[in-house]
């Protein structure tokens, strides 16, 4: 799990590849819930937050993005 200061360090490409790779973990944490074979519950919510702090920081980039390019404007 990585805090939101190293997710701004991360471009937001890597960002986005990053929150794929966490959705199909979802995925395959509901399977396992389903199946009664998870360990652990927290797991689902805490891969939810991550995924959440993982594209409020891509969309924070993306603002910047935008806000730099009307400044050039």
């Amino acid at each position: 799990m990585a805090t939101v200061k190293e997710l701004r360090d991360l471009d937001r490409k890597d960002l986005l590849a990053r929150a794929a790779e966490l959705k199909q973990s979802i995925f395959d944490l509901r399977n396992k819930h389903s199946t009664g074979v998870l360990d652990s519950t927290a797991d689902l919510g805490k891969t939810r937050r991550e995924i959440a702090r993982i594209l409020m920081v891509a969309r924070e980039k993306e603002i910047a993005a935008a806000a730099a390019g009307k400044a050039r404007e």
